[in-house]
């Protein structure tokens, strides 16, 4: 049987201050999705809700005291049909043996555990819709291709994102025999404005580097659409998995310099 899905849907799309996020909520209000934008910084949600007509609620999701306040607001707000884990970073592309402790553990705090709270606590909100709408719920995560390939320097962030798909995988086994989707987003090189400043410590011209002569990488508003899309599809559908790197990138390892043109 094909399950049908009408009406206004809600989502909440988390880490949706800036980058992938923002341009999520902004492309899901354009496909008349009502958003909760969810991050720490107020005064970008504010902006970002003027601009759109989203809601949104300011919480730091590495508290657990935080998601609990999110679920309840959205509780009392109305129904959920998707949650999109955007919320992560990189810090650091230094080796496993030199690399910082504490930058490994704020990866997987943010990569990693921030999701485990966000999916543990809002799925029975995904429950109680299904319960009374019928159709179904979705969970979108975004990790990324460094969650499937290891590169040198990679370190944590791979690790982290490794463990972000793990995680996706087995709560999909988990949820067989439910109408929930649950589908992974994994990006190759989006340049948005902030992840590899982040990465490198806010050294602007480090992070300019990055992208420096690499024809076209991804924008934050293709990954969005990408998402938007796989959101859209048939309820019966489930895109598992969908890995989108521009045409520039083979592998993390692996980005094309200059000009793309026929060998030969």
């Amino acid at each position: 049987m094909t399950m049908k899905r009408g009406g206004t849907r809600r989502a909440v799309v988390t880490g949706a201050s800036s980058g992938i996020g923002a341009a999520t909520v902004r492309q899901l209000r354009a496909a008349g999705w009502d958003v909760v934008g969810v991050a720490r910084r107020e005064d970008r949600l504010a902006a970002l809700a003027a601009e759109t007509g989203a809601s949104f609620f300011v919480a730091d999701l590495t508290r657990q005291a935080d998601v609990d306040a999110l679920a309840a607001h959205l509780a009392e707000t109305g129904p959920l049909h998707a949650v999109v884990n955007n919320a992560g970073g990189a810090k650091g592309l230094d080796s496993v043996e030199g690399s910082d402790a504490a930058d490994w553990q704020w990866m997987f705090e943010v990569n990693v555990i921030a999701v485990k709270r966000v999916i543990s606590t809002l799925l029975p909100l995904l429950r109680d819709t299904v319960r009374a709408e019928g159709g179904g719920a979705d969970i979108v995560t975004v990790t990324s291709i460094a969650g499937h390939v290891a590169y040198v320097g990679g370190g944590g962030y791979n690790a982290a994102k490794f463990a972000a798909h793990a995680l996706t995988a087995v709560l999909r086994l988990e949820l067989n025999g439910e109408p929930i989707r649950v589908i992974e987003i994994a990006p190759g090189m989006v340049h948005t404005e902030e992840f590899s400043l982040v990465r490198f410590g806010g050294d602007q011209a480090r992070a300019d580097a990055v992208y420096a002569e690499v024809p076209n990488p991804l924008s934050a508003d293709d990954v969005a659409e990408t998402i938007v899309h796989a959101l859209g599809r048939p309820a019966h559908v489930d895109l598992d998995l969908i890995v989108v790197k521009p045409v520039a990138q083979s592998a993390p390892h692996l980005v094309a310099k200059g000009e793309l043109r026929p060998r030969g």
